[in-house]
């Protein structure tokens, strides 16, 4: 089974700093690109980055310039070097895979995965 854990949330100032980290593990084939997404309190998902397998990355606009995505290959990780932070990025941060398992009996196919999001919490 595949699974996803984050880790690297907290609390943190205004104008501070976190990085997060996620680590996917189990019987995967091939990693087609990973991201994070965040949640606020009342409000829905949003994306918020994403790394391709060929190192291509996308932000969404709010986070351009103050945050970074990254990816360690062969850990099966990404990070997101949150710089500048604001309290509007206070959320639940979850990370996103789209990867390829290798089958257990079935047709190879590629699926989507969620860790159990880490909350990032930037006091004012």
């Amino acid at each position: 089974q595949v699974q996803l854990v984050e880790s690297g949330g907290g609390l943190v100032q205004a104008g501070g700093s976190l990085r997060l980290s996620c680590v996917a593990s189990g019987s995967i084939f091939v990693i087609n690109a990973m991201g994070w997404y965040r949640q606020a309190p009342g409000k829905q998902r949003e994306f918020v980055a994403e790394i391709t397998h060929s190192g291509r990355t996308d932000y969404t606009a709010s986070v351009k310039g103050r945050f970074t995505i990254s990816k360690d290959n062969a850990k099966n990780t990404v990070y997101l070097q949150m710089n500048s932070l604001k309290p509007e990025d206070t959320a639940v941060y979850y990370c996103n895979a789209d990867l390829r398992p290798y089958p257990n009996g079935g047709d190879w196919a590629d699926y989507e995965y969620w860790g159990q999001g880490t909350q990032v919490t930037v006091s004012s």
